[in-house]
């Protein structure tokens, strides 16, 4: 009997390699360069590859790989084209709703670290320059009466949407931005009656807060620009915990700079792990390094879950997990 190979682009935490290696051979190549993917995909050594949302599987690679399927190490999954690797019999999976809680967590410590200048603060006090409390010190922006716009309320979004309740903000979200379908109250759950729909154009010169949780596609990408950012409030606060694409990055580094908007929050990058140039020295710039999902019990349970779709598709089954074109 044939013994199953699984490649791992990055080490995993349990319980992820055992349930691989009770299932077959596990090799694991941290930080491999593209043409090093390549040469792997194509070599025909391994059945299953379980990669990280850095890894692109596009079309061209897809057509000339040698294996039975993927099993992103995340959520999403705008790094394989999943079209293409349907034509080609490869199957893909992902690991859906178990960071929901975590990256809701993140938004909200990004949306009240920007609003309350943590990052300034920190700095303040390392350098060495408090001298005692102040009432003009680093003075911040409100969070509770204050308006959070949602883009893209599904689950990581209505579990934003629950969190900024609690603080006591007022929630309006956009669906599909920059379009948008109607919610109904059934959808909406125990959101209904407590959150208001309004269109784009809307959301954007309302909100004190706008937080991002739309997927990466054609629309949505540099859905934040230029134009956007000059039509925000010039106190408003940006959160990304979706995809650094999303957002303009250079037009946001001149937005924060001329002060058009008050501050940014961001966890992703447009092209991570550099960022764009000027960003990582502006004090109104919040800034985490992808740690959207960095909870214990988050990264194990992607673990898991990116683990069973790759024995799954070792075995030439459907993947619990999986992504459909």
């Amino acid at each position: 009997m044939s013994t199953h190979r699984f490649l791992v682009t990055r080490e995993i935490p349990e319980p992820g390699p055992s349930i691989l290696k009770d299932a077959g051979d596990v090799v694991i190549k941290d930080g491999m360069s593209a043409d090093e993917l390549r040469e792997a995909v194509t070599s025909g050594e391994y059945d299953v590859v379980l990669p990280q949302v850095s890894d692109t599987f596009d079309a061209e690679l897809l057509a000339q790989a040698k294996i039975r399927g993927i099993a992103n190490y995340a959520v999403g999954y705008n790094n394989i084209d999943v079209a293409a690797a349907a034509d080609h019999g490869i199957a893909v999976g992902n690991t859906p709703d178990v960071l929901n809680e975590a990256t809701a967590n993140t938004t909200m410590l990004l949306l009240l670290g920007a609003a309350r200048r943590a990052y300034e603060a920190s700095e303040y006090l390392r350098e060495g320059k408090f001298t005692g409390l102040g009432p003009n010190l680093l003075v911040g922006q409100d969070i509770t009466g204050a308006t959070l716009g949602i883009a893209g309320l599904g689950r990581i979004g209505k579990a934003v949407a629950h969190r900024a309740l609690g603080f006591g903000m007022n929630v309006i979200f956009t669906q599909r931005p920059p379009e948008d379908r109607p919610v109904s109250d059934d959808e909406l759950g125990d959101l209904a009656g407590r959150v208001s729909q309004v269109p784009w154009d809307e959301l954007i010169e309302t909100s004190d807060y706008i937080s991002l949780h739309v997927p990466l596609t054609e629309d949505t990408t540099h859905l934040i620009d230029a134009d956007v950012l000059q039509r925000m409030k010039s106190t408003a606060v940006l959160v990304n915990t979706a995809r650094g694409p999303v957002v303009d990055e250079n037009a946001l580094v001149r937005a924060l700079r001329d002060r058009e908007i008050f501050a940014a929050g961001l966890d992703v990058f447009e092209n991570e792990p550099q960022l764009a140039e000027g960003l990582a020295e502006l004090p109104n710039a919040f800034l985490l390094p992808h740690v959207g999902s960095a909870e214990v019990g988050s990264r194990s349970g992607m673990a898991r879950m990116a683990a069973e779709n790759a024995v799954a598709m070792a075995h030439g089954e459907t993947p619990p997990y999986e992504v459909m074109p």
